[in-house]
C-alpha cells in the first residue's frame, strides 16, 4: 500500500478497498504512532475521494419521465419529486 496523498487516479472500488484496508489496520490498534499518523492522512484523502466520485454519480442518475401514453417522455434529476 503507498502512502503517497494523490489518490486521483483511483476509480471509487480500488480507493474504498483501500481505505477499508486502512480502517482494519488502525482498528487492530498494533501500527506504529508515526505510520498510524501517516495511513489516517492516506484514509482521509481516500474518503474525500470516494465522497467526490459519489457525488459526481449522483448528479448524472436521472429518473426516467413516463408521458400518458406509456413512453418515455424525457429525464428528470433523480431526487425530485
Amino acid at each position: 500500500m503507498t502512502n503517497a496523498i494523490d489518490v486521483s487516479n483511483l476509480s471509487f472500488e480500488q480507493a474504498l478497498k483501500e481505505l477499508e484496508g486502512i480502517v482494519a489496520r488502525l482498528e487492530q490498534g498494533s501500527v506504529p504512532l508515526e505510520e498510524s499518523i501517516s495511513i489516517y492522512e492516506r484514509g482521509d484523502a481516500l474518503r474525500k475521494h470516494c465522497d467526490g466520485l459519489l457525488k459526481a454519480a449522483e448528479a448524472k442518475v436521472e429518473k426516467i419521465r413516463i408521458a400518458g401514453d406509456g413512453s418515455a417522455a424525457g429525464v428528470e434529476p433523480l431526487d425530485r419529486e
